[in-house]
C-alpha cells in the first residue's frame, strides 16, 4: 500500500489532526471538522448519476483527534506526522 503525504500550506495558524477508523492513517487538513473523507482510503463519490444508478454514500471514517493552534505548533506536527511516515528520515526536511 502506498502512502500519501499531505502537507500544511506555510503558515498555517489552525489546522485539526485526524485519525481514519478503516485504515488508521493519521493526518492534518485545515479544514475542521468533526468527521471528514480519508484521503488515503475514502473516495469522493461522483455525483453525476444516471437515472437507473443509486446515490453513493459519502463515508466520513476520519475522525478529528485534536485541533491544533499557533503556527508553531501546526509546523511542529507536520514535521513530527512527516518523520511517522517516511520512518524517520528527516534528511529531506
Amino acid at each position: 500500500m502506498a502512502v500519501n503525504m499531505y502537507y500544511l500550506p506555510d503558515h498555517a495558524a489552525r489546522c485539526g489532526f485526524y485519525e481514519c477508523r478503516n485504515c488508521r492513517a493519521r493526518f492534518l487538513d485545515v479544514k475542521i471538522a468533526p468527521r471528514m473523507v480519508c484521503p488515503d482510503c475514502g473516495k469522493f463519490p461522483d455525483m453525476e448519476i444516471g437515472p437507473d444508478e443509486e446515490m453513493p454514500a459519502i463515508r466520513e471514517d476520519a475522525v478529528l483527534l485534536q485541533v491544533i493552534e499557533g503556527e508553531e505548533e501546526c509546523e511542529r506536527y507536520d514535521k513530527l506526522l512527516s518523520l511517522a511516515v517516511t520512518g524517520g528520515d528527516y534528511d529531506w526536511l
